[in-house]
């Protein structure tokens, strides 16, 4: 897969990363500064998210690199608008939105060899689940939740986690589709276009 999706190796950041850094940026900007990134949910938590999806996608697209960046404009939005407390702390508002794009890049390069859709599918619940499992895990270790109050936000960590590997799949997807150069249908011959 030379050139391919996801063979940013944990230390290159060439002109290419710095261009797909940019334009994930850019949205987790705009995701994090219309707050269309944050949905409000009726729970400890406070919001639901889509912000680590950028993430995700610049650590299964790019590499590490580009998924620790992304992520850590995610976790500044987070600290610097806290919808609830625990958000008010830099650890746990930045530090596991940090390894979101460095599990979804290793998990995406541990299974591309078997199938990359389904390499693009586990990085993305992995990347969500690190997400999840990381802020509450520090909030209940930080004593900003009881352990009690996870359970109900289970329900809405499945939901991210899915919605994350389903875009995942296909942005991966396009992305291959287009490094591969077949942009377009394949044309047709003048008989066929005359049945048409």
């Amino acid at each position: 897969m030379a050139g391919g999706t996801g063979n940013g190796s944990a230390t290159s950041f060439g002109t290419r990363q710095i261009v797909v850094a940019g334009v994930l940026g850019g949205i987790a900007i705009f995701l994090g500064a219309t707050r269309l990134g944050f949905i409000p949910v009726p729970n400890l938590a406070g919001n639901a998210t889509v912000m680590h999806v950028p993430a995700i996608l610049g650590g299964a697209i790019e590499g590490p690199i580009v998924g620790l960046l992304a992520g850590g404009i995610f976790g500044v939005f987070s600290f610097i608008q806290p919808e609830v407390p625990l958000f008010a702390n830099p650890l746990i508002a930045i530090g596991p939105r940090l390894l979101i794009g460095v599990v979804a890049w290793a998990v995406f390069v541990g299974l591309r060899g078997i199938s990359v859709d389904l390499a693009a599918a586990v990085s993305g619940v992995f990347g969500s689940l690190t997400n999840t499992i990381g802020v509450l895990g520090l909030a209940v270790l930080l004593g900003y939740l009881p352990p009690a109050a996870v359970v109900p936000i289970i329900p809405q960590a499945i939901a991210e986690a899915v919605l994350a590997a389903i875009v995942t799949v296909v942005v991966v997807r396009g992305v291959l589709l287009y490094r591969s150069g077949r942009t377009t249908a394949p044309e047709i011959g003048s008989d066929e276009e005359k049945r048409y």
